[in-house]
């Protein structure tokens, strides 16, 4: 009897904190929710149920890049439950890296813990190192605001993309050959030259 009583304690134990601590399985960010991926948000990944005021969530920094170039970049939230914070980024092209009190995962950009709010918001800074070549790519950022509780419920969150030009964003590149007093656009205007003086010195003849 002791035995099966223990059994359900520990039971009862277990299914308390898949309900209560799903929130806490995902303290430390989570990926694919960015909105690189049609469907796929804070609010239906399992770690947040809605229930706050929707915040606003914005990507900041620079539109173009030199191919190669580095760019520093933030994701800014603002409104919503606006206790704690937690974002995840993701690019179609290029490399992300981390800032401070992050982590990278599977090419995503995501906190290590919630963040506090600070005059109303809170800010992630990360870097992006541009591909090689020219071209355009998409920056996709989800933020969550939530209200602190260690629960799921009560907090909301929103998505935000940024389109970047990478050097002059269609790939060309053209050459001067044609330009200047170049050896093959010379030889046809010197023999004009020639023709013209060999006819004047048979008329002076």
């Amino acid at each position: 009897m002791r035995s099966s009583l223990s059994s359900l304690r520990a039971a009862g134990v277990i299914a308390a904190c898949l309900v209560s601590g799903s929130a806490f399985a995902y303290a430390s960010g989570n990926i694919g929710v960015s909105g690189r991926t049609a469907g796929q948000t804070c609010m239906n990944s399992g770690c947040h149920s809605s229930g706050g005021t929707t915040p606003t969530v914005t990507l900041e920094g620079p539109a173009t890049l030199a191919p190669g170039a580095t760019g520093n970049y933030k994701l800014v939230i603002t409104g919503g439950p606006a206790t704690v914070g937690g974002f995840n980024v993701a690019v179609d092209s290029g490399t992300l890296q981390p800032g401070t009190g992050q982590r990278k995962a599977n090419g995503e950009l995501t906190h290590e813990e919630p963040k506090s709010f600070s005059n109303g918001r809170v800010e992630f800074d990360f870097t992006l190192v541009a591909p090689a070549n020219a071209g355009t790519l998409t920056l996709f950022g989800a933020g969550n605001s939530a209200n602190g509780n260690n629960a799921e419920t009560g907090d909301a969150s929103a998505q935000a993309q940024k389109t970047i030009t990478v050097g002059d964003g269609d790939g060309g590149g053209g050459d001067d050959d044609e330009g200047g007093c170049s050896a093959t656009g010379g030889a046809p205007l010197l023999g004009a030259v020639l023709m013209v003086l060999g006819a004047r010195l048979r008329r002076r003849r």
